[in-house]
């Protein structure tokens, strides 16, 4: 392992340069957002030679990038960010990873804490009842493959035709909850057959429904547009993505790019970051077929805020509208999109790779809802089920420095092996119930996997983007169920 010490060049109190000179073959160099004290844990694992190995990328603009949160991943580390030229550049399915469009969604409520006391066991209970968890968990949806295919192409919009959510929801989402470049026709049958029974499904591992309280608002005014506007509200938060047919249209695309990867004569310094130019017809057959499972997981997670409402509706006797469900906002943090940014003062068409990290658009950009344009957009930035997670907003530092990008999560500082050695889920269950913390999971391994401990501390994390400028803090919330896969 190299001596990372003697590598790294200190930016800022929060960045740190891998110089281009580190390995030959560097079109530029890497930038990883982290103090000094995060950098102990940052160099454990093999995250910042990926960062390095990203540099490698034709066609890359700006710097290979890592947010705080950044750990090992497949290809690019999980927090990487990397734009590429549309014209000259490479899109990378290693860039988006294979949950494409994980993401996250906020709902807010009128409700406080004093209105769901002695209730929240009752509220996971039905949540539990009203979403299928679990690997390989089957949903309520019986979908034929057209409609399938129209769910590939609209996204969360789909959803709300069928009754699922409010048109209000598709506002407050990312890229209106769908990417218009979807191509069903390049989609496997064997992607199909996988993604067909999950549709509606919350999954397992990371993936989670929180029922949260405000425990603390750090700008006021921000917290009041995105509808957060006291401590002790309530707030729900959803974390999932596509499921087995995204796992399954990276699995495919994977095969076709490193044939690609030959075929174009591309060195690169590790097959898992086999990649194609964006324009050939592999390039434009992955931005296809990953803009299906993105526009999957925008209408699962949907289908899902639509049962978390009727969830709220059944425990506790009123309408959606009337307990203020309204959606905060969804976002994606695996993605390739295309995005025009500045480059040496001029508008420039690129492909920008977020892998673990979400996109943080600042105030004023035409791609954000139009009631929160003027304050920036929002991000969602979840933590580990026994801490809390935060709310933040976009800056126009991060359009300069990140391409509009900050954080995505607490980060991974454990194996999901390590931690399950370490304490046994039910002693997880037990610790959190002290706390008041009402979690139910399908398996008690699944607890051990994503305990506090297995996690960097998201406040660290937070912090560190705050500190780099890249997004600010809004409101902090703090959990008071869980339901798990």
């Amino acid at each position: 392992m190299p001596e990372w010490t003697q590598i790294l060049q200190k930016i800022d109190d929060y960045r740190w340069r891998i110089p281009q000179s580190y390995k030959s073959g560097m079109r530029t160099d890497g930038v990883v957002f982290a103090t000094e004290s995060m950098l102990q844990q940052i160099m454990q694992d093999e995250a910042l030679e990926q960062v390095a190995n990203v540099a490698f990328l034709p066609g890359i603009v700006g710097q290979s990038m890592a947010m705080p949160d950044i750990h090992w991943g497949y290809g690019f580390p999980i927090g990487g960010v990397a734009a590429m030229d549309y014209e000259t550049g490479v899109v990378s399915p290693g860039g988006v990873g294979y949950d494409i469009n994980c993401g996250v969604r906020l709902l807010r409520s009128d409700l406080t804490l004093k209105d769901v006391k002695g209730r929240v066991s009752d509220l996971i209970d039905q949540l539990y009842m009203n979403v299928p968890t679990g690997v390989g968990g089957e949903g309520k949806l019986r979908l034929d493959d057209q409609e399938l295919k129209q769910v590939m192409r609209k996204g969360a919009k789909w959803m709300v035709e069928h009754g699922m959510g409010w048109a209000e929801d598709l506002e407050v989402s990312e890229q209106g909850g769908a990417m218009d470049f979807a191509d069903p026709d390049v989609i496997s049958k064997e992607a199909i057959k996988r993604g067909r029974p999950q549709l509606g499904t919350l999954g397992a591992g990371n993936h989670f429904m929180e029922i949260q309280v405000v425990e603390e608002i750090y700008d006021v005014e921000i917290a009041h547009i995105f509808g957060i506007t006291e401590p002790g509200q309530i707030t729900v938060m959803i974390h999932t993505g596509s499921r087995g047919f995204g796992h399954q249209v990276c699995e495919d695309s994977l095969h076709v790019m490193q044939r690609a990867a030959q075929k174009y004569n591309i060195s690169i310094p590790d097959r898992q970051l086999a990649c194609a130019p964006i324009t050939s017809p592999e390039g434009q057959q992955y931005l296809g077929a990953m803009a299906c499972a993105a526009n999957f997981a925008w209408a699962n997670r949907q289908a899902i805020a639509h049962w978390v409402r009727e969830s709220f509706e059944k425990v506790l006797g009123a309408g959606a509208y009337k307990l203020g469900l309204n959606q905060v906002y969804d976002v994606a943090h695996n993605m390739a999109k295309i995005e025009h940014h500045e480059v040496d003062g001029k508008l420039k068409k690129l492909c920008v790779h977020r892998k673990g990290a979400t996109r943080a658009f600042g105030p004023g950009n035409e791609n954000i809802p139009k009631q929160y344009r003027k304050v920036g957009q929002p991000v969602i930035v979840p933590g580990d089920m026994g801490r809390y997670s935060f709310l933040l907003v976009g800056t126009e530092t991060s359009m300069k420095l990140t391409w509009g990008s900050a954080c995505h999560g607490a980060g991974r500082v454990m194996s999901r092996h390590a931690a399950i050695k370490k304490m046994t889920g039910k002693a997880v269950q037990e610790e959190l119930a002290a706390r008041g913390i009402v979690v139910k999971a399908k398996g008690r391994d699944t607890l051990s996997e994503e305990a506090s401990y297995a996690y960097k501390d998201v406040a660290d994390v937070v912090e560190t983007c705050q500190g780099a400028d890249i997004s600010r803090i809004v409101a902090k919330m703090r959990p008071l169920g869980v339901a798990k896969g």
